[in-house]
C-alpha cells in the first residue's frame, strides 16, 4: 500500500503537535523509515524512538537549548500560544495553539532558530531537515496524550538536564 504524504492542516485557534529534526540527524536509517509505506504517525514514532538514542545531529545542549527556547518565547502569544515543548538533542517537540498560518509559524521557528543556533555553534548551512510532522489535536484526550508524551520524552531517553518547558508546570 502506498501512502501519499498529506498536506499540513492549518487551523487558527486549534492545537498542533509539531516535530522536526536537525539536518544532520537524517541518516540512512531515518531515510529508510521515511520511505516505508507505514502511516505517518507510525513512521514519526519510529523516527523519534531512534533519534532519542542517536548522536547524529545532536547539537541541542546547554546554551543551545536556551537559544532555541528564547526564539520560541519571542513570538509566544503572537504567532502561537506554546503549551509544551521538549528540546531533544537532535529534534524538537512542540504543542501550541496556532494564531497564524502554520506555514508562517514554522518558517519563523525554523528560520530564526537556525540562524541563532548556527551562530552559537559556529556552524553554517542548513540546520534543520526539510519539513516537519504536524498533527492537529482532535480532543482533550488527544491533547493529554501528546502533552504527556512531550513531557516524558527526555526522561524516557535518559536525559536529566532541563529540556521540557510548559506554561503549566
Amino acid at each position: 500500500m502506498n501512502h501519499t504524504k498529506l498536506h499540513h492542516i492549518s487551523l487558527k485557534e486549534h492545537y498542533q503537535f509539531i516535530t522536526f529534526r536537525t539536518q544532520d540527524s537524517v541518516d540512512a536509517y531515518v531515510q529508510k523509515i521515511l520511505a516505508n509505506d507505514e502511516k505517518e504517525h507510525i513512521k514519526q514514532f519510529q523516527i523519534d524512538s531512534y533519534l532519542d538514542m542517536s548522536k547524529n545531529g545532536a547539537y541541542l545542549f546547554d546554551e543551545a537549548i536556551d537559544v532555541f527556547v528564547d526564539v520560541i518565547l519571542e513570538e509566544d502569544e503572537k504567532l502561537y500560544d506554546v503549551e509544551m515543548m521538549a528540546v531533544m538533542p537532535n529534534h524538537i517537540h512542540l504543542l501550541f495553539k496556532q494564531n497564524e498560518d502554520l506555514g508562517k509559524i514554522m518558517q519563523y521557528i525554523k528560520g530564526k532558530s537556525a540562524v541563532a543556533l548556527n551562530k552559537l555553534l559556529q556552524k553554517s548551512g542548513k540546520f534543520w531537515a526539510d519539513g516537519y510532522y504536524d498533527k492537529l489535536i482532535r480532543d482533550d484526550e488527544h491533547y493529554a496524550k501528546v502533552y504527556n508524551y512531550i513531557k516524558n520524552n527526555p526522561l524516557k531517553a535518559g536525559l536529566t538536564d532541563e529540556r521540557v518547558f510548559s506554561k503549566y508546570e
